[in-house]
């Protein structure tokens, strides 16, 4: 986008003071958020509708968004989508044989703001120097002095529910949309044969095709389910989604993986918030990263066994509060040793922060689906 017959309109104010003006497109207004930044050099469809980053403001670190539009296919999610998004330059010129819509179009009709023409190298160094913080986007002629009085008044990520906001209302089934049928250990197995109750945190639609791939077949219920409407459904496997939001306040959700873990018979699996919750259901506790882990680039692994692993997350386990006669970590966030997967010991319950359907990302970990089935396999 050239900015030379451009004025700029509107402006990025941190809790912490820092000002960047700059041009705004998509919709207009005003809006506050956490500002997170995401490293990925593509995938920014997938990104903005991840539940994962509701109530966040992104910055893209790739200088160029929007090249290959809007498709109807690549959509994470329909309505839990960012609050705003911050690029260094935008394309709105359509260059993709699946574009449907253009990057501004989009933006306008899910009303989200986007700003263009920062210097985002220098935000993303406020943001590993400082820390995530809670910004404020406005194309209205507000004074900086009433944004940073609007942000003192916000609430902070650290101690929000936000799983609540993004999931579903009522349960459903996720229709299969691959083969009904697939190879597995040399035998062939129905789909109808796995039935995967999935505890709905902000979940992506990538999560639950691979579920439905590897032979599931899918029951969505919200994140307050009881554990009695979870075994009422009889289900070979029960997965622990994605999700928004400080995980320590999901309760419910931490309550009722406490109860299936000590029930031990089924086949767990948490990705992500559903890491963190079973973290903190075998007793362990979660702490807020400085920046988060955001992006498609993350080492993880244990004895030189390493997977490229798409990421996004904010909050992370405490490996020394974890009970080491109950579960044992699996997997370390290569970069900063932080945990990046469980198991608990002599029970099928497992669980990894990063995300191993992609959507975006690279495809290393795909492996774990396969184990998730293995163990309900082994159960039936």
């Amino acid at each position: 986008m050239n900015h030379q017959d451009l004025k700029r309109d509107a402006k990025l104010v941190l809790e912490n003071g820092f000002i960047f003006e700059g041009y705004s497109f998509g919709s207009k207004g005003l809006v506050i958020g956490e500002i997170v930044f995401n490293t990925g050099m593509t995938g920014y469809q997938e990104v903005m509708t991840d539940p994962s980053y509701f109530g966040q403001i992104i910055t893209f670190t790739y200088p160029e968004i929007g090249n290959t539009g809007i498709n109807f296919e690549d959509s994470e999610s329909e309505n839990n989508i960012v609050q705003a998004i911050i690029v260094r330059n935008y394309s709105n010129n359509l260059s993709n044989w699946r574009s449907k819509l253009t990057f501004n179009d989009w933006l306008v009709k899910n009303d989200v703001i986007g700003l263009h023409g920062i210097d985002t190298r220098a935000l993303v160094k406020i943001l590993r120097k400082y820390g995530s913080m809670n910004g404020l986007i406005t194309t209205e002629k507000i004074t900086t002095d009433k944004c940073i009085e609007i942000l003192k008044k916000s609430p902070k990520m650290k101690g929000l529910n936000l799983a609540n906001q993004v999931t579903t209302n009522k349960e459903y089934f996720w229709k299969n949309s691959f083969s009904s049928e697939f190879r597995f250990s040399d035998k062939l197995y129905s789909s109808q044969n796995l039935k995967v109750v999935v505890i709905d945190f902000g979940i992506k639609k990538s999560i639950l095709d691979r579920l439905t791939f590897y032979g599931c077949q899918v029951i969505v219920l919200p994140a307050n389910s009881s554990l009695k409407s979870v075994l009422s459904h009889n289900p070979n496997g029960v997965f622990f989604s994605n999700g928004p939001g400080d995980p320590s306040t999901v309760v419910s959700g931490i309550n009722l993986a406490k109860d299936l873990i000590n029930q031990g018979e089924i086949a767990m699996f948490g990705i992500c918030l559903g890491h963190q919750i079973f973290g903190l259901a075998l007793g362990g506790k979660t702490f807020k990263l400085p920046f988060g882990h955001r992006g498609l680039n993350h080492p993880c692994g244990l004895n030189n066994n390493v997977e490229i692993t798409s990421q996004n997350h904010g909050f992370a386990i405490d490996a020394e509060t974890i009970p080491k006669d109950i579960a044992e970590v699996t997997h370390f966030n290569l970069n900063d040793k932080t945990v990046a997967g469980l198991k608990v010991k002599n029970k099928p319950i497992f669980s990894v922060q990063y995300h191993p359907e992609a959507g975006p990302g690279p495809h290393d970990s795909d492996y774990l689906f396969k184990n998730f089935v293995s163990l309900m396999l082994e159960r039936c």
